[in-house]
């Protein structure tokens, strides 16, 4: 099995703390829907991974609701045509709320997408303003409300953590959520990445930094509200009901190759990660000249087994120390000792699984069970 993934590169504006690959013009649109198109042959005869029934397609960005009807079906068609897609294959749209209306929903459903991930980010007025989105409350009770009639398999984005959000405010969220009925949830902590505008404007004392305290107090209080209403935590940042997991990203997380087709998105086989240029005009360039422009690492076996460790011990499951040869098993296990008798890790059989008070030094704990290169 394996999954792809197409980057549409362009947003009708910027929010402040995104570090993703986009343009705010639309002008060269058409022009990079047909270089996609050209990447899916390219990359279907250049072999990176061996051919294998297609289990799920992602259309993420940037803001890929921004294609017209017709350029989704076009790249679609590209990669039918390509290779063998599952009877049931996952296929996830990523979605703005303002795009959402009756017109582009049919036509996604017509096209074959199951499944929307709507870009919510919050239900509050002064949190989508602080946060430069190019909606407002309307549109995000709306959109959801509006997708409902079309979709069942539906998530939708909150973030947490933003300064000025008090602990009411994101349970009020958190419960329009649960109140929509929406059976999956990804919620994440607001990050200040490098040179992004919210980077610059903290720099320049013009908004608040991040409270981590306050982040961690949200996460836990998130946590316990989804768990009782009867959310799966199986991934550090995504809770599902039964049977609503994300195919797409469980996938990743378990190390399963897929194709990453646009400019700036990355390709897994197993052995080797490629990512294409994060450059539209260059992207589109190669394209047309037919080459892949793109960029590869071999992984080294230690790399291998450390990616295994950073993201299993995100999910639900945790690491299966199994999968390792002896020495490094005894390394990790050495290595998690620590954080067993702090409580912060559990161990089931082979299993290492992360606790709740874990899950808030998640990064930090999976960086320190690495193994030296």
């Amino acid at each position: 099995m394996a999954g792809i993934y197409i980057h549409i590169p362009f947003c009708k504006q910027a929010c402040n703390y995104c570090n993703f690959h986009f343009a705010t013009s639309l002008l060269h649109k058409e022009e990079m829907v047909k270089a996609i198109v050209a990447e899916v042959r390219l990359a279907a005869t250049n072999r990176f991974i061996k051919p294998e029934p297609i289990e799920t397609i992602y259309f993420g960005g940037g803001t890929p609701s921004l294609l017209e009807a017709v350029e989704m079906e076009a790249i679609l068609q590209a990669i039918y045509q390509q290779h063998t897609i599952s009877e049931n294959a996952e296929i996830t749209l990523e979605a703005n709320p303002d795009d959402l209306n009756d017109e582009k929903l049919r036509a996604w459903k017509a096209a074959g997408v199951n499944r929307l991930s709507i870009g919510i980010q919050s239900f509050f007025e002064e949190d989508l303003v602080w946060m430069h989105r190019a909606h407002n409350v309307a549109q995000a009770k709306e959109g959801v409300q509006l997708a409902l009639r079309y979709f069942d398999n539906i998530t939708i984005d909150l973030i947490y953590g933003v300064p000025g959000l008090t602990d009411e405010r994101w349970q009020q969220n958190v419960e329009m959520a649960l109140a929509f009925g929406v059976p999956h949830l990804s919620c994440y902590a607001l990050t200040v990445e490098p040179k992004t505008p919210l980077d610059k404007m903290i720099r320049r004392h013009e908004k608040k930094d991040v409270d981590g305290g306050k982040q961690s107090d949200q996460f836990l209080l998130l946590m316990h509200w989804l768990e009782q209403a009867g959310y799966e935590h199986y991934e550090i940042s995504n809770f599902a009901r039964p049977g609503f997991r994300s195919r797409h990203n469980s996938a990743y997380w378990k190390g399963v190759p897929y194709f990453g087709l646009g400019p700036s998105a990355h390709s897994f086989n197993g052995r080797a990660r490629r990512w294409n240029i994060a450059n539209n005009q260059k992207y589109i360039q190669a394209i047309v000249a037919g080459q892949l422009p793109f960029e590869e690492e071999r992984l080294t076996p230690v790399q291998k087994t450390n990616e295994l460790i950073m993201i299993a011990l995100r999910t639900a499951e945790g690491i299966d120390t199994t999968r390792f040869a002896e020495d490094e098993k005894l390394q990790v296990l050495q290595q998690a000792g620590k954080y067993l008798a702090r409580g912060w890790l559990l161990q089931t059989d082979y299993f290492l699984r992360l606790t709740n008070e874990g899950k808030l030094y998640a990064d930090g704990i999976s960086a320190d069970l690495f193994l030296e290169a």
